[in-house]
């Protein structure tokens, strides 16, 4: 049987998946795929990389969300993402979706044509922080010269890659 896991967007409330990953941890739930906007994304891409609860929430104790040198020179959004790039290197240094061990499917926001694109092949780290990045408090970031912002803008419960893929789902809205 082939289970998903959707992870829904939703800030700082989206530490709460660390949560349900915990508990199916602890039931031998393994789910199969992940998909996940926002937060979730971010969240699911940590699970989907074999990391444990624990440094789940390490990375989130450890990676700071405001700096100074963080603020966006030159862009829209206050925080520019791609300071971020060294933070999330350390915990996906190989950059990639096939690097993780289980699939992955992230949402992101095309400002171009306003349409909600699902990453889960090819970069990682981009996509992550794309799917993030909240404006106005975060920069656009460039992906194939398009500008991608919060994929929890358009959808923010991505179950849509799980549906025809999986036998089961089990679903976090925070």
């Amino acid at each position: 049987m082939k289970i998903g896991l959707v992870l829904s967007g939703g800030g700082i409330r989206g530490i709460a998946h660390i949560g349900l990953i915990k508990v199916l941890e602890d039931h031998n739930i393994k789910p199969d795929i992940v998909s996940g906007a926002s937060a979730g994304a971010l969240v699911g891409a940590l699970y989907a990389k074999g990391y444990s609860t624990e440094t789940i929430i390490d990375f989130f104790h450890n990676t700071p969300l405001f700096r100074i040198s963080f603020f966006a020179k030159n862009k829209p959004g206050l925080l520019d993402m791609e300071k971020y790039q060294t933070y999330f290197k350390e915990y996906f240094p190989e950059d990639s979706f096939e690097s993780l061990e289980k699939q992955l499917y992230i949402t992101a926001t095309n400002l171009e044509d306003g349409r909600l694109d699902f990453f889960s092949s090819g970069e990682l780290i981009n996509p992550l922080l794309a799917s993030a990045a909240l404006p106005p408090v975060f920069a656009p970031v460039l992906i194939n010269d398009k500008l991608y912002v919060d994929g929890g803008i358009m959808n923010n419960f991505p179950v849509e890659p799980l549906e025809n893929n999986c036998d089961f789902i089990i679903s976090s809205f925070v």
